[in-house]
């Protein structure tokens, strides 16, 4: 069954689909251009696109009728719908300003209908083909972080490691990175999305790296939090420990089954527990695949049970206002017995120069 029939087979309520948001579309056509939409529904394959992109959609987009759409391709989403009543739409991408232009636009017998997470209920459950690809993104980074043992950390700016880590992932095969790179030292990795600084990375401290890659097409995530020398302060070190407990005590529980706010409060008791409730202000994990946030989440809001098939990160972490902080994140494959770790690089506290 393709991607399309499956996704027209969750349609509740609505006759057909509009997909507008750009991973919806890939994920559904295998479109990669800028500016497109697909009509999905059980005897419909549509897919517009403007001059720009005819000659690549005959290539990426070979099980849809294919059309050159107007300049405003909104205006052609009304043709061809005789028959059908309701229209779902992507209510969490689409913006105001377009869904007001496509109700203009729309034949007055066509309802515009919210259907949002369709496609997302099914890009969560990833083909044999997606995991490999995500796997070898996640192969990508263990690459880098060996490679950035070698390239060292004191002495060099924050900015200057993350521009360096990032160009040294295009070299090894990347596209870019799957999210601007974190690189946090001291007192700054207290920040869960620090933004590198034009500052020294000092010796005798914390150093939280984020990294991620995106390799044909799909991401990585992965973080590790590394010292810079032997006399890190104690405060650090105790929650360098408790992270390290806390995600692996959560990531054995990673298995089909279990509602995401169930594996994150495995992580958050501990966490918790330990005096340190107030400096865990995020989720457990998220999914991952051709975005790098996607669904399923593990968080106290993740209300859907884990499915063999999930790709998801275990990252919880313990941020000290104006002293430092620790995360530790792996990459996991949720498989049907259990999970299986995409992350390789060790999560013994490594001292790196």
């Amino acid at each position: 069954m393709s991607r399309a029939d499956r996704v027209a087979g969750r349609l509740k309520d609505v006759d057909v689909l509009l997909v507008t948001e750009p991973a919806n579309l890939r994920y559904v056509s295998g479109f990669t251009g800028s500016n497109g939409f697909a009509v999905v529904g059980p005897q419909i394959r549509r897919f517009v696109t403007d001059f720009r992109y005819v000659e690549q959609a005959k290539v990426e987009v070979p099980d849809f009728d294919r059309e050159q759409g107007p300049q405003e391709l909104l205006a052609a989403v009304g043709e061809g719908l005789d028959g059908v009543k309701r229209l779902g739409f992507d209510d969490a991408h689409l913006s105001v300003r377009a869904h007001k232009r496509l109700g203009e636009l729309l034949p007055p017998h066509v309802e515009l209908v919210p259907a949002a997470g369709v496609v997302e209920e099914v890009r969560a459950v990833k083909e044999p083909g997606e995991i490999l690809r995500i796997g070898a993104a996640a192969a990508l980074v263990d690459e880098i972080y060996a490679w950035l043992l070698e390239f060292g950390l004191v002495g060099r700016t924050e900015r200057d490691v993350a521009v360096a880590l990032e160009h040294e992932m295009r070299l090894r095969g990347a596209s870019g990175p799957s999210f601007d790179s974190i690189v946090a030292s001291a007192e700054h990795g207290a920040l869960p999305h620090a933004t590198p600084r034009d500052v020294a990375i000092a010796p005798d401290t914390l150093v939280t790296l984020d990294i991620g890659a995106v390799l044909d097409g799909y991401c990585s995530d992965c973080t590790r939090t590394w010292a810079t020398g032997a006399s890190v302060p104690d405060e650090l070190l105790e929650i360098y420990a408790l992270t390290l407990r806390a995600q692996v005590t959560s990531l054995d529980a990673v298995r089909p089954g279990p509602l995401g706010r169930e594996i994150d409060a495995v992580a958050r008791d501990i966490i918790d527990a330990a005096g340190h409730a107030e400096h865990f202000g995020h989720g457990l994990g998220h999914g991952v695949g051709l975005v790098t946030h996607e669904a399923p989440r593990l968080a106290r809001s993740g209300a859907a049970p884990l499915v063999a098939g999930n790709v998801v990160t275990v990252e919880p972490g313990v941020y000290l206002p104006g002293v430092g902080g620790v995360r530790i994140e792996d990459l996991v494959v949720v498989t049907e017995t259990g999970r299986n770790v995409l992350s390789k690089t060790t999560k013994e506290l490594l001292a790196v120069e």
